[in-house]
C-alpha cells in the first residue's frame, strides 16, 4: 500500500530538477550579492566576473559560486524531494558511517586519480567527425572559458583565499553534489528501475552532463560512477561526500603548493600525472583497491545484519 501511494520517480525527478534550477537562480542572485559585498576593485562586480585577469573578483567569486551551489544542488532539492516523498536526511543513511574506513576511501581515491589522468589526457584528445565539427568548437570553447574561470578561482593570494577554496571547491561540491546525484537521483532511479547499475551510471551520466565540459565527460562520469558504487555498497552517503571531499580536495592542496613552489606537479594540465606503465599499475591497484571495497562494505553489512539501501 505504502508504495501504491508513491509519487513516480519521473514526478519527483522532474520537481527536483526544477527546484534545483530554482535553487541555482536564487542562490547565484544571494551569491552575487555577497560578492559585491566582498569586492574590492574598481566597477561593478558584475563585470568583473567577465574579466578572467582580475584578481580582486577570485574571492567574491568563489563565494559566490559556493552559495549558488548550497541552493541548486543541496537546499532546493532536498525540499522538493522531502516534500514529495515524505521523508528525512535519514532515508539516505541505511548503515552507520565507518570511521575506520576513511583511510581505505582515502587510497582508493588517490589510487584512482592517478588511473583517471590517464582518461582525462585520452578525452581531450578526442576529435568528432566532420559533420560534427561546429559542435566541437564550440564545446572546446566552452571549456576554455571554464577553465580560465577555474585558473582564475584558484589562484590563491593567501593562506585564506585557500581555505576559502578547499571549502567551497572540496567540502560544499563534496556533500551538495552527493546528496543531489547520489542520495537523491540514484536512490530514486534505484526505485523506478530496480536495477543498481542502471541506478549508478544513469546519475553518474548526470553529473558529468551537468559540468558542462564534453572533452572530461568520461573521467568524470566514471568518477561519479565510483561514488554511486561506494554509496551502494556502504550504505551510507557520508561515504561517496568524503570521496568527492577527497577527490576535490586533493586537487586544490596540489593546485595550492605548485602556486606555492614546493611542488613542479601541474594537477591542471590534462596530461596524464605520471608516465603510462605507472598509470597502468594505478589502475589495475584501483580495480584492486574497489574490489577489496565492496568486500569490505559487504562483510561489515553481513557481520552486523543490517539491510541494503
Amino acid at each position: 500500500m505504502n508504495e501504491l501511494r508513491e509519487k513516480p520517480v519521473w514526478y519527483t525527478l522532474i520537481l527536483v530538477l526544477v527546484s534545483g534550477a530554482i535553487g541555482l537562480v536564487f542562490g547565484t542572485a544571494v551569491g552575487m550579492l555577497l560578492g559585491s559585498m566582498l569586492y574590492q576593485g574598481e566597477g561593478n562586480f558584475f563585470e568583473a566576473t567577465r574579466a578572467y585577469g582580475d584578481g580582486n573578483s577570485a574571492l567574491p567569486m568563489m563565494v559566490m559560486q559556493g552559495v549558488a551551489s548550497v541552493f541548486s544542488f543541496l537546499v532546493f532539492p532536498l525540499l522538493a524531494w522531502s516534500l514529495i516523498r515524505k521523508k528525512t536526511f535519514t532515508f539516505f543513511n541505511t548503515q552507520p558511517f565507518l570511521w575506520y574506513s576513511v583511510p581505505l576511501i582515502i587510497v582508493v581515491m588517490l589510487a584512482f586519480l592517478v588511473a583517471d589522468s590517464a582518461i582525462i589526457e585520452w578525452n581531450q584528445g578526442v576529435h568528432l567527425p566532420g559533420f560534427l565539427k561546429s559542435f566541437e568548437d564550440w564545446a572546446r570553447a566552452t571549456e576554455d572559458d571554464l577553465a580560465r574561470i577555474t585558473k582564475q578561482l584558484t589562484q590563491f593570494q593567501s593562506v585564506g583565499d585557500f581555505l576559502i577554496g578547499f571549502v567551497v571547491v572540496a567540502v560544499v561540491a563534496g556533500v551538495s553534489e552527493e546528496l543531489l546525484f547520489r542520495g537523491i537521483i540514484q536512490s530514486e532511479l534505484y526505485r523506478g528501475t530496480k536495477n543498481i547499475h542502471v541506478a549508478i551510471w544513469a546519475s553518474a551520466f548526470l553529473f558529468s552532463a551537468i559540468h558542462f565540459q564534453f572533452f572530461g565527460f568520461v573521467p568524470r562520469m566514471l568518477l561519479g560512477a565510483l561514488f554511486g558504487y561506494l554509496y551502494y555498497w556502504s550504505g551510507n552517503i557520508f561515504v561517496p561526500m568524503f570521496a568527492h571531499l577527497v577527490n576535490n580536495g586533493f586537487l586544490v592542496i596540489m593546485i595550492y603548493l605548485n602556486q606555492l613552489g614546493v611542488i613542479k606537479v601541474d594537477v591542471e594540465s590534462t596530461d596524464a600525472v605520471a608516465p603510462w606503465p605507472v598509470v597502468a599499475a594505478f589502475a589495475v591497484l584501483s580495480v584492486g583497491l574497489i574490489y577489496y571495497s565492496k568486500k569490505f562494505f559487504d562483510q561489515k553489512r553481513t557481520a552486523d545484519g543490517r539491510q541494503e539501501i
